[in-house]
């Protein structure tokens, strides 16, 4: 689908410069998403629709798609003095020369190496963070729920903060690590339930409230209100 047939649709040029096409083969219906990341509008559409049902689709949601986009914040670089959430706390980032291990010290982070490479070193330092954060706490719910996990990935997922499988997989996004740790928690007590539940019935979040030890309405309300900041972080 090309920009000239976006902008038509839209009839607003700069509109559809920031619109994004995905042609899912599992997808069963057109839809909408926002990618913080990139900064656009995801179209995510089957690979046999028609294109005259597509951009009347697209043509009918020009209101939310200009919404969305006006509502999108600029992305963050992991950069010298940026500041950056870490277990929902700010921290300052300090480059410094040399080599070395990323080190915590109060409110400041510190990142050795060349200004070219801090944003992959320090997003590879927050990944493992959130892989020992979230990687014991997964296995400690699992023996509480006599389930068994098979693997633990950690991920930059931009869809989902989680998902599980009814092989045993669970998968996380490393950006939980910003977040705080009882955000964190819930949503590992949310997939790890899921190995005993594939579904959400009111069996599923009971089992979530049990694993979480307490009410989860405010892990999941932070998550509505604030998880969508997280990915600005690049």
């Amino acid at each position: 689908m090309s920009v000239l047939a976006l902008t038509a649709a839209l009839n607003d040029a700069d509109l559809a410069a920031r619109v994004k096409v995905d042609i899912n083969p599992r997808a069963r219906r057109v839809s909408l998403r926002v990618d913080p990341v990139q900064g656009c509008i995801v179209l995510v559409r089957p690979p046999r629709m028609s294109e005259r049902l597509v951009l009347s689709f697209v043509a009918s949601r020009k209101d939310w798609i200009a919404k969305h986009l006006q509502a999108l914040e600029p992305p963050i670089p992991l950069c010298d003095g940026a500041v950056v959430p870490y277990r929902g706390a700010d921290h300052v980032i300090h480059v410094r020369e040399g080599r070395g291990a990323v080190e915590v010290q109060d409110a400041d982070i510190y990142v050795r190496g060349r200004p070219e490479h801090i944003a992959r070193r320090l997003r590879d330092w927050l990944k493992g963070e959130a892989r020992k954060a979230i990687t014991p706490r997964a296995l400690a719910m699992a023996e509480q729920l006599g389930v068994k996990v098979a693997h633990i990935s950690v991920r930059d997922t931009r869809s989902r903060w989680g998902s599980a499988a009814r092989s045993g997989k669970l998968s996380f996004s490393w950006r939980l690590i910003l977040a705080p740790d009882d955000v964190l928690a819930y949503v590992v007590a949310h997939e790890v339930a899921h190995l005993r539940h594939m579904n959400h019935s009111p069996a599923f979040w009971r089992t979530v409230e049990a694993l979480f030890g307490s009410d989860i309405s405010s892990a999941r309300e932070w998550l509505r209100r604030r998880g969508t900041a997280l990915h600005r972080y690049t």
